[in-house]
């Protein structure tokens, strides 16, 4: 069977979007609406005729609505098989008529989660009838048409369907009740029984957008969203201007808006990311200071970056990023000249996110292997008390220094090691395989930037060094010292750690221990 007649269409919809003009169409045409509770009523009200499901079946609804549909003169319309005899012999013999069209979307269960609902609230939002007919009319798809989205209406208004079609929605349909039922199983897991590793994991993601590709050119690559996302994340970014997205950009922003959140009740702050890694991260009195220093860090890498600041843009800081060649900029918001400026370059992307989340906020993160998948809490570890280890303590600038250099390295790939002086980065190591190298890498950085300004010497002297994980060896903390470090944050917890603590008293140095690292890979 390719092409199907609809004469019978049962229609029961949580959203009435757009129901009501559906009808009207099937009806014109002879279709019989077949229809229960909210949605007969809205019918109704339009002066369409409707037949109550209640009529069809010979049952009541009952218990509250929760049983109305479940009936095999609504299922045996749906799954019965019109190219055999038996299937129809068994449908005459029972009164049971067929049912060529199901308009079904589902109790809002999500949102009603979302909206802080009581349990009692939320389990009254677990549909039951509306997947069971959405599932029976997908599987008999050769001979019935399921349309579980609004913006499907059109593809069955014209009365008929043909098989390609009429698959397609089925394929839809599934897609629907397992995202509804991964919703159900996730609330259930993580909220309802406080499992922070189910034994079942259900991820329902849709997707936003294909991209032109992946990492590389010849890898096909799309972006999916949960069906709700956090504010101020990526996820719930709205684009303003410039091209598509692509993967490496998306990557890259992601980075910049997670370090950038770390900063969000901080004074201004500019984070400039390169292949997910911060080459300049700056704290100052305006964003335009913020992104100069920043700028200053390392301004080779910076050139085809992306750029995320912790307020809204404004248009000098907009006119200081224009200069050179910029990927993306992030921003909570951006005022009308910010937005003027940025027009001039039709090929920057601008993202406004609206207020930064909480860094601490839990949460998940996920990363795929050959064949599997790991999933881990999210590194939301902030540091409170520090511990000074040797002989000489901070002074209250190099203390600072050491926490803003210390938030950075958070979000460097390790082995990482981050110089920082007066809320500016100096030095970025990242991504070695030793953490000496880390060390030298960040330094001649440091060299580079400052013969590339004029200055007299490279801003790592007289600054902070932050090391993500423990110094095995005194010897990645005498490349720091070689640098001009004169204070230290790293976690502690090496075997070898009395022999670091004492190379640094030896130095001069202050050092203190976090107690906690942040291994980023």
């Amino acid at each position: 069977m390719t092409d199907v007649r609809i004469e019978r269409a049962l229609l029961s919809v949580s959203d009435k979007t757009g129901i009501v003009e559906l009808a009207t169409a099937l009806a014109a045409q002879g279709v019989e609406l077949v229809s229960t509770g909210g949605t007969a009523t809205a019918l109704r009200a339009a002066g369409l005729e409707v037949r109550d499901v209640a009529d069809l079946t010979g049952f009541p609804e009952m218990m509250d609505g929760r049983v109305k549909t479940l009936h095999p003169r609504v299922h045996g319309g749906l799954l019965a098989r019109r190219d055999m005899p038996a299937h129809m012999a068994s449908a005459d013999a029972h009164g049971i008529g067929m049912i060529d069209l199901v308009v079904v979307n589902l109790y809002p269960f999500a949102a009603t989660v979302a909206g802080g609902a009581d349990r009692a609230t939320i389990i009254e939002n677990v549909d039951i009838g509306g997947p069971s007919m959405v599932r029976s009319a997908a599987k008999n798809h050769a001979s019935v048409a399921i349309v579980t989205d609004p913006a499907d209406y059109p593809l069955v208004a014209g009365c008929t369907t043909d098989l390609a079609t009429r698959t397609r929605l089925a394929a839809k349909a599934y897609a629907a009740t397992a995202e509804y039922d991964a919703a159900i199983a996730s609330w259930f897991a993580f909220s309802d029984q406080g499992e922070q590793f189910p034994a079942s994991l259900s991820l329902a993601l849709r997707r936003a957008q294909s991209l032109r590709y992946g990492e590389n050119p010849h890898q096909a690559a799309a972006l999916y969203l949960p069906a709700t996302a956090a504010r101020g994340t990526l996820a719930d970014h709205r684009q303003v201007q410039g091209k598509e997205l692509s993967y490496n950009n998306l990557n890259d922003a992601d980075a910049a808006l997670e370090l950038v959140s770390e900063f969000r009740d901080a004074e201004p702050t500019c984070v400039i990311v390169k292949h997910a890694n911060p080459c300049g991260v700056a704290t100052a009195t305006t964003l335009l200071k913020a992104y100069e220093a920043a700028l200053a860090c390392d301004s080779v890498s910076a050139f085809g970056g992306i750029i995320a600041v912790n307020r809204p843009l404004d248009g000098a800081t907009a006119e200081a990023i224009s200069s050179i060649f910029t990927e993306v900029v992030a921003a909570p918001d951006a005022d009308e000249d910010a937005r003027a400026v940025f027009a001039r370059k039709k090929n920057l992307r601008m993202i406004l996110t609206g207020p930064l989340p909480d860094p601490a906020r839990p949460g998940m993160t996920l990363k795929t292997i050959a064949g599997g998948v790991l999933l881990q809490g999210r590194d939301n570890g902030q540091i409170g008390e520090l511990t000074v280890v040797t002989k000489r303590a901070p002074t209250a600038q190099e203390l600072a220094d050491c926490r803003f250099a210390w938030t950075v390295a958070k979000h460097v790939k390790s082995n990482a090691i981050v110089y920082a002086k007066d809320g500016a980065t100096a030095g970025v190591g990242a991504g070695q395989m030793n953490r000496l190298e880390s060390a030298r890498i960040a330094a001649w950085k440091a060299k580079d930037a400052a013969e590339k300004a004029g200055w007299p010497a490279p801003r790592t002297i007289g600054s902070a060094v932050a090391s993500d994980a423990f110094f095995p060896f005194a010897d990645g903390l005498m490349a720091a010292v070689e640098a001009g470090a004169t204070a230290v944050i790293q976690p502690g917890g090496s075997i070898r750690d009395a022999d670091v603590i004492a190379a640094a008293d030896e130095a001069g140095l202050a050092m203190v221990f976090t107690g906690m690292r942040h291994f980023r890979h």
